[in-house]
Parts: C-alpha cells; sequence; structure tokens
C-alpha cells in the first residue's frame, strides 16, 4: 500500500476520533446546561425549605454540574483530570488572590445564608439602599426599590453593612408628630388624640409596652410639640400612619384647636425704609 494511502487513512482515523470527542463535548455540555436548569428549578419549587435557600442552593448545584461536565470533557480529550485536578488548584489559589472581591461575594452569600438576617420579600435598607429582597445568589442579591428599579447588590457589601429589616419583628411603632399652638388648651388636645387612638382598630391596646400615649416632647418657639407613639401590626404601619394624620388634624380643628405652624411677624415699613 502506497504511504500517502495510510498518511490519508491515519488522518482521517484521527479526523473521525476527534470529531467524535467533539460531538460527545457537545452532548456533554447540552446535558450539563439542561440538567444544571433542570435541578436549579426543581430546588427553587421545594415549598419545605426557605425560598432564600433554595435561590442560593439551586445555583450552586447548576454551577457544580457544569464543573463535572467541565471535568469530564477534558477527559474525552485525553487530559490526564487528576494532574488537571492538582494544577487548577494552584490556579485556583493564584485565580483567588486576583478575585479576591468576586470570592469575597461568595463567602459573603454564605453567612447571609446561614445567618439569615432576611429572607426573600423582606423589605431591608442597605446603606443608601432600600427596597424588597428578591433573590439571593452566589455573588449578590438582587433588590427591587419601591418605585420597582432592579438593583444589583454585591453580598459583601450587604455583609459589610449594617442590615434593616422592615419584615423581621410582626409589631412596629411609629411616632406622628403633632404641633399646637400655645393659646390651645394642652389638655383638651390631648384628650382629643387619645379618643382617637381608642377607636381605631388597628392600634395595639396591649401589653402595656404598646399602648397608645401622647406625649408632650418640647416647647418650641410658635408652639407645643407632641409626639403620638403607637404600636400596630407590621402590614397596618403604612396606612395607619396616614389615616391618623389625618384624624387628628380634622379632630383637633373640630375640637377648636389650632394646629401650629411656624409664624414671622414682618415689619414692612422697617424693610421700605
Amino acid at each position: 500500500m502506497p504511504e500517502t494511502s495510510l498518511l490519508t487513512d491515519a488522518n482521517l482515523a484521527l479526523a473521525i476520533t476527534w470529531g467524535l470527542h467533539f460531538l460527545s463535548a457537545i452532548l456533554i455540555v447540552i446535558v450539563a446546561w439542561s440538567l444544571g436548569n433542570w435541578s436549579s428549578r426543581q430546588i427553587r419549587k421545594i415549598k419545605r425549605i426557605d425560598e432564600t435557600i433554595t435561590g442560593f442552593f439551586g445555583a450552586l448545584v447548576k454551577y457544580a454540574i457544569l464543573t463535572v461536565a467541565f471535568i469530564t470533557i477534558l477527559g474525552q480529550f485525553g487530559v490526564q483530570t487528576a494532574s488537571l485536578l492538582a494544577v487548577l488548584g494552584a490556579a485556583g489559589l493564584a485565580i483567588g488572590l486576583a478575585l479576591q472581591g468576586t470570592l469575597s461575594n461568595v463567602a459573603a452569600g454564605v453567612m447571609l445564608l446561614f445567618l439569615r438576617p432576611f429572607r426573600i420579600g423582606d423589605t431591608i435598607q442597605v446603606g443608601a439602599i432600600i427596597g424588597v429582597v428578591k433573590e439571593l445568589g452566589l455573588f449578590g442579591t438582587e433588590i427591587a426599590t419601591g418605585d420597582n428599579i432592579y438593583i444589583f447588590v454585591p453580598n459583601s457589601q450587604i455583609w459589610n453593612n449594617d442590615i434593616w429589616n422592615f419584615n423581621r419583628y410582626p409589631e412596629r411603632r411609629q411616632d406622628i408628630l403633632v404641633a399646637i399652638s400655645y393659646q390651645s388648651d394642652l389638655n383638651k388636645a390631648v384628650s382629643v388624640i387619645e379618643k382617637i387612638l381608642a377607636q381605631d382598630k388597628r392600634i395595639l391596646q396591649s401589653p402595656d409596652a404598646y399602648k397608645p400615649q401622647v406625649l408632650t416632647d418640647a416647647l418650641r418657639d410658635y408652639s407645643v410639640a407632641l409626639i403620638v407613639r403607637i404600636w400596630s401590626k407590621r402590614e397596618d404601619h403604612g396606612n395607619l400612619r396616614n389615616d391618623l394624620t389625618r384624624q387628628i388634624k380634622d379632630g383637633l380643628e373640630n375640637a377648636g384647636i389650632t394646629v401650629s405652624v411656624p409664624v414671622r411677624a414682618l415689619d414692612l415699613n422697617a424693610r421700605a425704609a
């Protein structure tokens, strides 16, 4: 057999072998990608586990499956995976030093997952960001603001800041500031406000620590400042403040009590001079 024929047969066999390897690699990628997405969705559907955990571990399982697929593909091309893992370990150390910020996000995500300062659906404040938590991922947390703006916050930024969770406790306290004029009857004003507070069923009246209070806060230049302190269920917090502010204003005015605003006397003659 001619030498050129032998070379042609060898090249053809080599091409077929590598072609099969490429086809199997593509198949592995497709299967791994599909399996990773399917596993992530199935984990997220588990109702017995908190949504925060399912989202985090869903992403973790997906990336783990893709990593195994990558190592399997390298084995298809004759790469020694045992030595490769050692090389990847050394490379991982170097990459880790270069990507400290990214890895710190992963570490912060793990800490947030285990300490659970918030859950999916909680309204939180981190620095200047206030919004509802939509997702806790490996690298960052997705938050939707009150006007429905999407914000992706790196986990390390959340971990390194104070976290205010407005949904952690079932009861909330709030203070409503009221100012009345010095000419008004203070005791009558307090009585009118207390009557309004007693009629609203959303205001907690017990235990004693939750009873509503009307406190005299300060004597200002133009008014006597009062603090109306109330406790309510978390879900009533926003609407209750709006309703009570209106009711207190109307109740005081109907009782002949002036709700004070700052007033300045101007000497127009002096200004003209």
